[in-house]
């Protein structure tokens, strides 16, 4: 509590206010749900054989499949309708390796965001200290982007395999006994796959969270900095620092503006009342008399 206390104290839980941290946190969460709802599934459905003879009859068959969907090695028993023991029969395909890629970035998204959560806690400055942190992170989010979209898209494949391997219809016609008409086959309770639906949408989520989360990475990278800082439109020129103290440095810039005085130009003050000697005039443009020699 103590450590908690004193990182809350001096800032460091600031982060998660800013997109940065704050998306960081989603795909921790998005990471869980992704990989949980594919890797801990597993379902069920059940058929019916029901045979002229009734005392052949299975009107119960249940078949279990779960995670990683080797389908292949599912098998289940099913009468023949001859008088014969049940036949055992296998499903068809193997979606192992779309699940298993899908389950593996969601556990490595999952690691390295908390990971990276620990880093913007612990040393964040030492994050932003020469950019190198924020450039390593950006690169590894670049990898995690692309390759949410390619386990997403084939999960989503291997997945609708699922589904028409596991459907009811499709096993009923692997069953010998029902291409007789005198035999009825039906099925009683189909898989529920609405979880790996979600698995599905939690994937193309993830994509989206990691692609948003370049923009806010590349900032802190400096290099949207660097970029702003070199480009120069062609045919200008940046202008010439100051070292003079005196505003730009060029000529008419900085100047007294009575310098006037001290290259030639002297006012003449000898006059009373500083007017012009004919004009009758004093300094500040009032009609006054110079002399009394007019009023005499």
């Amino acid at each position: 509590m103590d450590v908690v206390n004193q990182l809350v104290a001096t800032g460091q839980f600031t982060v998660f206010k800013q997109p940065l941290g704050f998306i960081k946190v989603l795909q921790w969460f998005f990471a869980i749900f992704a990989f949980s709802t594919c890797g801990g599934y597993s379902g069920e459905l059940r058929l019916s054989v029901e045979c002229k003879n009734r005392s052949e009859s299975d009107l119960n068959i249940e078949i279990e499949f779960s995670y990683p969907f080797r389908l292949h090695q599912v098998w289940f028993d099913a009468p023949t309708c001859k008088g014969l023991e049940p036949e055992r029969l296998f499903l068809v395909g193997d979606n192992s390796s779309s699940a298993e890629f899908f389950v593996t970035i969601g556990v490595f998204s999952f690691l390295y965001s908390m990971a990276a959560i620990s880093v913007y806690i612990f040393l964040l400055e030492k994050y932003r200290e020469g950019n190198r942190g924020a450039q390593a992170d950006f690169v590894v989010t670049a990898i995690f982007t692309f390759m949410w979209l390619v386990s997403s898209a084939a999960w989503a494949k291997g997945l609708s395999d699922v589904k028409s391997a596991t459907d009811p219809d499709e096993i009923i016609d692997l069953i010998p006994a029902c291409d007789h008409e005198e035999n009825r086959c039906k099925e009683i309770h189909e898989p529920v796959v609405s979880g790996l639906n979600t698995s599905v949408a939690f994937g193309f989520c993830n994509m989206v969270l990691w692609a948003g989360n370049l923009w806010f990475v590349l900032k802190e990278t400096g290099w949207l900095a660097a970029f702003a800082g070199t480009y120069m439109p062609s045919g200008q020129k940046q202008p010439a620092p100051d070292t003079s103290g005196q505003g730009y440095g060029q000529e008419g810039y900085g100047q007294d503006p009575y310098a006037s005085t001290q290259s030639g130009y002297q006012p003449d003050y000898s006059q009373q009342g500083g007017g012009y000697e004919g004009g009758g005039y004093n300094q500040y443009g009032q009609g006054e008399p110079t002399s009394f020699s007019n009023e005499m």
